[in-house]
């Protein structure tokens, strides 16, 4: 089950949070082939002085923190970034001004279902994509 974080300036376009949670959230679905289901997937938006922007990037300028299970191939994780570009674009976020960066997480760090280990669980999907 992955998860994202998705930062950015207070006030940047576009101004639909929800769209933008969505947007990364589908883009996890699509290519990571998982339950098409909410995942846990937040927007932190920071003012000006708390996140340094590249100096070269828009105010639109948008982190996504992605962590997931080990085991993608480099295949599905292009897939997953050109997912969340295509999808953060379709908002009117330049893909130059787009980050991604991706955390795997051991499933035995992993307590789903009560807190049992992932390692322990018939998770439904395939991880080695």
């Amino acid at each position: 089950m992955p998860h994202a974080a998705i930062h950015r300036l207070i006030g940047a376009e576009p101004q639909d949070p929800r769209a933008i949670v969505l947007a990364v959230n589908d883009a996890m679905v699509e290519a990571l082939k998982v339950p098409e289901d909410f995942h846990p997937t937040r927007l932190v938006e920071y003012e000006p002085d708390c996140f340094l922007i590249p100096k070269a990037s828009s105010a639109r300028f948008t982190l996504v923190d992605i962590t997931i299970f080990p085991g993608r191939s480099l295949a599905t994780r292009r897939a997953l970034y050109q997912a969340v570009v295509r999808r953060l674009g379709d908002l009117g976020i330049p893909a130059a001004d787009i980050r991604i960066v991706l955390h795997e997480t051991p499933l035995e760090n992993w307590g789903l279902r009560g807190g049992t280990p992932a390692s322990e669980i018939d998770l439904g999907f395939e991880i080695a994509i």
